[in-house]
């Protein structure tokens, strides 16, 4: 009690003192200024002179006066964009026809946005620092698209169609959720229901919960600076976030203030933080994890603005400590945590119905509903002639030199094309390779691991990021772990860690994903066991989907590519059970646009290095690579095959096979054990004199029908469809990695009917080795001839032994017939 009242004198003597600061404090509207605000304000102004902070050279309460008034309009053009279809600024009540016929919104949350993102754009104002913005709450984007609009920091597209007039804001309201296609049958509206391409300076859609809690630590380089805007359902949804401040470090961390919007409230219910003991019992659980927490008021512009510079003014002493020998890692990471009802400052706020539409029916039919619109919009209203005076706060950039917000330098990433030095191919044999017995072998993943290495070292300006799960040294990235090290922050001796480290190692999928999508200033790698990808399909899926609609609007990703590596995969982990024999995530990422998901299955050591000295060479792309990592794989590719290989999608291995001008029927493989497979299938053929080629399939997304122009772009050419599958071959066997359906259905312009056959992973496993889990698949080389007989109406006698027959059909075990014996 002693502390508030010290407070409140502390504010009140602020005001006798100040007659500026006593304006300001007035408050506006339903903007009201807590004693603790203004105690932090007025301390705040006292730091900022005393340092000569001049910013962008604007009186610092007459930006407050100013921020008052921008959010209170800010607030006001948000409830209209959820019920009204006409935006009067002379602020008269709405009649009938006035209100949407069916309104919709995610409008409590964005209320709540208004106040933070107002915060935000004067903290740039008072710094002269234009920081970057993430919201993970994206579906709390009508706050941001309409602070953006008053200001006039929009993207082309908006600039073009929206105004602060009766009219261009109309358009504006009427183009949220409008659901209209233009003539060429796409969106008509650049409006979204989350953070679009079109939201200015957006980095991510915000639509699946949790990832911005993950990723923001990962994102500013040094110099940069990042607000986060953090979401409280968020929280229960994705736990990951708790371990940012064992990640960030000064020597190659931009600043990080993340703040969470506590409203206390999921669609339906409370939150489990409000159940548990709300910011308190928050507050506490932050400590225990490396933050420093600082409680703010949610619906105060001014309360977000001091907490931004605030918390990076504390972050930059922590890390300066550090420096001085001091501190040591983590430091405490300052959280704020910005409380207020969901939907504040206008009806229904606090209640289940503020997430969507805050009143109790449709103003358009109810009287009572209409009344309650009007009402609380009035008290939100903010004349033309107070606007027009706000506005310019938030528009003197060039005072500061610094850049709008719509171009902060997160949103505009600009990777040039990293450096190739030569790579560590392996000669491959003409005469080896035609001969199964004399196969030289070797791991693609210590292909994959040595030129990532090659390619850090000659790019060393680039910050590296590795996503590691689990299992490093076995899934052989040796020389990787050796250069890059994990980050920890007590290193233990003899293991490879460091303070410094680039691996961010954690038993989470999502949380290590992350790190390396949110790193696009620098050069990334993921890997995972193939079976556990899929818990990382979600944040990979948001990726894909945000470059691939920055592609379609015109502005391609120029950060570099990344490869999401799946070892340990599906056919070499018989050993784990069922629960480790699951390409699911490959399939996943072959349903996603292939121009921006490219999924590739490398089939040797050659192959995985030309692989990844391309991607290295593109942008905005997630390449899914699918590597076995066993030493077991032939060497079958020459360096110059294995380019061809990528270049093309696909390749024919014309040393095998049996009189190619002849073919009667193609074998496909897709997938390095499959390969090896169709081989052995190959070799039979060939001694019963069947004419046949064989075609590799790097990349099957290329053989697809396009279902855009940029996958069209992407695609095999024709000459290179019609070298691997001529026409007058109409008997195709595709032996896959992933389900057959799966690949059947990508490679549809490739099917010929029931000339058409696919053997791959059909839900079978257990504990079993390699061979076994290819047969008991039905994908042996024993089953490709069978399938081959089939199709072209010949007699299995004639290929297989009556052993061999017996063990398909399950009348003998196959171990020393079609596989090896086992040696216990």
């Amino acid at each position: 009690m002693e502390t508030a009242q010290s407070e409140t004198e502390h504010a009140a003597q602020c005001r006798n003192d100040d007659p500026s600061f006593a304006r300001w404090a007035e408050g506006y509207g339903v903007i009201q200024h807590s004693d603790e605000t203004q105690v932090r304000v007025h301390e705040l102004a006292r730091r900022l002179a005393s340092r000569s902070t001049t910013g962008d050279k604007v009186a610092f309460y007459d930006l407050l006066i100013a921020l008052d008034r921008l959010t209170s309009a800010g607030l006001w053009l948000v409830v209209h964009q959820t019920y009204a279809r006409n935006v009067y600024l002379d602020g008269r009540p709405l009649d009938t026809e006035d209100f949407k016929v069916r309104p919709e919104g995610h409008t409590g949350g964005a209320l709540n946005m208004v106040p933070a993102y107002a915060g935000y754009l004067a903290a740039n104002v008072v710094t002269g620092h234009t920081r970057g913005w993430l919201m993970g709450q994206g579906h709390c984007v009508a706050a941001i698209d309409s602070l953006n609009l008053l200001v006039g920091n929009m993207t082309e597209a908006h600039a073009a169609r929206y105004s602060v007039t009766d009219e261009g804001l109309s358009r504006y309201v009427r183009d949220f959720y409008s659901y209209r296609l233009r003539d060429d049958g796409r969106q008509d509206s650049p409006l979204g229901s989350h953070v679009n391409v079109h939201t200015a300076g957006g980095l991510s859609e915000g639509g699946y919960l949790g990832f911005a809690e993950l990723q923001y630590v990962h994102m500013p380089l040094p110099g940069e600076r990042l607000v986060a805007f953090l979401s409280d359902g968020a929280f229960e949804e994705q736990r990951g976030s708790d371990w940012a401040p064992r990640w960030w470090r000064v020597e190659d961390c931009g600043l990080v203030t993340p703040i969470m919007i506590k409203n206390g409230r999921r669609i339906d219910q409370r939150t489990t933080m409000s159940q548990q003991g709300g910011a308190a019992w928050f507050s506490e659980h932050l400590r225990l994890n490396g933050f420093d927490p600082i409680i703010l008021d949610g619906r105060d512009p001014a309360a977000f603005l001091w907490a931004i510079i605030e918390m990076e003014h504390r972050l930059e002493a922590a890390a300066e400590s550090v420096k001085e020998g001091k501190g040591r890692y983590p430091v405490p990471l300052p959280y704020g945590i910005a409380i207020a009802p969901k939907g504040a400052g206008f009806p229904g706020e606090g209640t289940n119905l503020a997430h969507n539409l805050p009143l109790m029916a449709n103003p358009r039919v109810e009287n009572r509903a209409a009344d309650l619109f009007n009402e609380g919009a009035r008290r939100l209203w903010v004349s033309s002639n107070e606007l027009v005076e706000a506005i310019p706060h938030f528009q003197r950039h060039e005072a500061s030199g610094r850049a709008r917000e719509r171009d902060h330098v997160l949103a505009h990433r600009d990777v040039p094309e990293s450096a190739i030095p030569e790579l560590p191919f392996r000669q491959v044999s003409e005469d080896a390779r035609r001969n199964l017995e004399d196969w030289a072998t070797a791991s693609p993943m210590t292909a994959i691991d040595r030129t990532f290495v090659a390619i850090l070292d000659a790019n060393p300006r680039l910050r590296p990021r590795v996503g590691n799960p689990d299992e490093m040294l076995s899934n052989r990235l040796v020389s990787t772990l050796a250069r890059l090290k994990f980050r920890v922050t007590d290193p233990e001796p003899a293991v490879p860690e460091s303070v410094d480290g680039a691996v961010i190692t954690a038993l989470n999928e999502e949380a290590v994903v992350s790190a390396a999508l949110a790193n696009k200033g620098g050069i990334n790698l993921v890997h995972t066991y193939e079976a556990f990808g899929s818990k990382m399909h979600g944040a990979v899926r948001q990726e894909i989907i945000f470059a691939n609609h920055c592609l379609e609007a015109g502005r391609p990703q120029r950060w570099l590519s990344m490869p999401l590596v799946l070892t340990s995969h599906t056919w070499e982990n018989g050993k784990n059970e069922q629960s480790h024999q699951d390409p699911s995530m490959a399939e996943a990422m072959l349903g996603e646009p292939s121009h921006v998901s490219r999924v590739l299955f490398p089939p040797d050591f050659n192959g995985a290095a030309a692989v990844m000295e391309r991607l290295y060479k593109t942008h905005g792309q997630i390449w899914t690579l699918v590597v076995p990592k066993a030493d077991v794989i032939p060497d079958l590719f020459t360096p110059s095959e294995a380019r061809t290989l990528v270049k093309d999608g696909g390749l024919r291995l014309d040393w095998t096979g049996y009189h190619h001008r002849q073919a009667r029927i193609i074998l496909t493989a897709v997938g390095s054990y499959q390969l090896m497979e169709v081989l052995r299938a190959s070799r039979r053929l060939a001694e019963g004199m069947i004419a046949h080629t064989v075609v590799y399939l790097l990349e099957p997304g290329r053989f697809r029908a396009p279902r855009s122009e940029h996958e069209g772009a992407h695609g095999a050419s024709p000459e290179v469809m019609a070298h691997l599958f001529p026409t007058d071959v109409p008997a195709r066997l595709f032996v896959t990695h992933t389900r057959p359906e799966t690949i059947l259905g990508v490679l549809g312009p490739l099917h010929t009917g029931p000339a058409t056959v696919g053997l791959g992973y059909i839900n079978h496993g257990g504990t079993l080795s390699t061979p076994g889990m290819l047969f008991v698949n039905r994908s042996s080389w024993a089953h490709c001839i069978r399938e081959t007989a089939r199709l072209l109406h010949l007699s299995e006698a004639d290929l297989l032994s009556a052993e061999e027959r017996q063990a398909l059909d399950g009348a003998r075990s196959p171990h020393g017939v079609i596989l090896p014996e086992v040696v216990v």
